[in-house]
């Protein structure tokens, strides 16, 4: 059988259902991980594969008690995401801020990028149109009206930069 992209096979939504219910039962800290748990109940994956479900969960690794390992989106209350936690997402995982145009560019641990665009979007700053995240690299496009060096400012002392 040959996939197209962005359509679901019933053996992918099976195990990517799977997937969602280890990581919502338990702290899975790796692909590996995910992959050896896989196996255990049945599925015969390799870690690509696992990496490709994870993103198209929107799973991201994230601290919880102390211990880093895979959330997915609805795990996050609303609460979660408000202003105040922002600023404690910015200073954990920004390790630089740029401006280039109307767009910061920021930059995180690998794997870091979407948990820090997610907490952007869900505050929604209002000077902030829209975020692109990468593996490392964030976009954080500035609506126009507001200075730049201002926004810029801001987020760096979010990230504990200034």
């Amino acid at each position: 059988m040959i996939e197209t992209f962005g359509t679901a096979t019933p053996s992918r939504a099976r195990r990517q259902k799977a997937i969602s219910e280890l990581i919502r039962g338990q702290s899975i800290a790796s692909q590996e991980e995910v992959t050896e748990k896989l196996a255990s109940l049945g599925f015969a994956v390799t870690q690509a594969t696992v990496s490709r479900d994870l993103e198209q969960l929107g799973a991201v690794k994230v601290k919880r008690g102390g211990v880093l390992g895979y959330a997915l989106p609805e795990q996050f209350a609303e609460s979660d995401w408000s202003a105040d936690r922002l600023a404690r997402i910015l200073s954990e995982w920004v390790q630089s801020a740029e401006a280039a145009g109307n767009i910061i560019v920021l930059k995180t641990p690998p794997g870091s990028a979407h948990l820090v665009g997610s907490a952007i979007d869900h505050a929604g700053p209002p000077e902030i149109a829209g975020t692109v995240s990468g593996d490392d690299t964030l976009f954080l496009v500035v609506r126009d009206g507001y200075p730049m060096d201002v926004v810029l400012h801001r987020f760096r002392a979010l990230a504990g930069q200034e």
